[in-house]
């Protein structure tokens, strides 16, 4: 038997705080007050339901995707599946990769049918579904290293742009990675777009057989893992500026083909103090590392390491460059494994 779910505002008063086993939500919302209780109210609603809902499917949940798959029932089950669907040729993939964005997505869904809202957001451990009316936006922190979470951007996501969902994963989350990505955060239309693709690219962030890599079989470390024997990492030691460049190329090369596919939209890739970016437009550039970096570069005297185009690559000069301040309005992306 479980421990019953927990529903509760934060100590703000303005938050909610929603958690049942592994599902864990930070809700927020900006309208009426009128409008803000019904959203909580049906938020509280649909989350009710959601653990057993997955549970009931977790066979098929946990199982790689194939052309062959059975199809799920459930509405988010249903989610997860589309949206891991696309890479199921390419690689080893299971509906688990996006489920954290799916439930995300349905919580804000009957947030947003049962209320008139300017703007909410329902952040997943990381992965956030955003709603946004005209004329509003928010303003997403990045972080490069969620086991010391500081940020070394940000990104202004208004309601004219094609983004409703972000998500982070890498080896130092709370799931599993199969590459060496400290973090990769990923812009999409959707949160459970965002989820499945910041897993696949963040596997992509690797150096196949490196002595400085340990890797061990998901199942050694979670019996029930929907990554079975596969390698997962779990400590990366000191790389060469050059080793750094050539995992992040790997990934920056799977980011810039999802972004071709109409899949995403930006990604940003860390990988100890290095950060690649993949921008659509200039929109993921506003204060983030592109700016921060340079800024600091003028005051210090460093320069970054390179620089190109579409794509950026720094190098943190100063640890006091991963630390920003932005306002109580900002939803902070948290990263998360596969």
């Amino acid at each position: 038997m479980r421990d019953p779910a927990t529903i509760r505002l934060l100590p703000d008063g303005r938050r909610l705080h929603l958690n049942d086993g592994p599902i864990d939500l930070i809700i927020g919302a900006d309208a009426a007050p009128g409008e803000i209780r019904g959203a909580y109210e049906a938020a509280s609603t649909r989350f009710f339901t959601i653990l057993d809902e997955l549970c009931s499917e977790l066979p098929v949940l946990r199982s790689r995707i194939a052309s062959t798959s059975p199809l799920p029932t459930g509405p988010i089950a249903r989610r997860m599946f589309d949206a891991v669907s696309p890479y199921r040729h390419h690689c080893f993939i299971t509906p688990m990769a996006a489920v954290a964005g799916a439930v995300a997505e349905a919580v804000l869904a009957a947030m947003t049918e049962a209320a008139d809202l300017a703007r909410a957001y329902v952040n997943n451990g990381g992965d956030i579904a955003l709603h946004l009316a005209a004329g509003q936006f928010f303003t997403i922190g990045m972080v490069e290293r969620p086991d010391h979470p500081s940020l070394f951007g940000s990104m202004e996501i208004s309601a004219s742009l094609p983004v409703r969902g972000v998500a982070t994963s890498g080896w130092r989350g709370r799931s599993f990675s199969l590459g060496i990505a400290d973090a990769v955060t990923v812009l999409a239309e959707h949160a459970a777009d965002a989820d499945a693709a910041a897993t696949i690219i963040a596997n992509a962030i690797d150096l196949p057989a490196h002595p400085a890599i340990l890797r061990v079989p998901a199942r050694e470390i979670a019996p029930d893992s929907d990554l079975l024997d596969l390698p997962i990492t779990r400590s990366v030691g000191p790389l060469s500026p050059h080793e750094i460049e050539q995992a992040l190329d790997s990934g920056e090369s799977v980011a810039q083909e999802l972004r071709a596919q109409g899949l995403i939209h930006a990604a940003a890739l860390c990988l100890q103090g290095y950060i690649r970016l993949v921008p659509v437009s200039n929109f993921l550039l506003r204060g983030s590392a592109l700016q921060l970096r340079h800024q600091a570069a003028k005051k210090t005297g460093l320069q970054p390491l390179r620089t190109s185009s579409p794509s950026h690559a720094f190098r943190a000069m100063n640890p006091f460059l991963s630390f920003a301040e932005f306002n109580h309005e900002t939803s902070f992306s948290r990263n998360r494994g596969s």
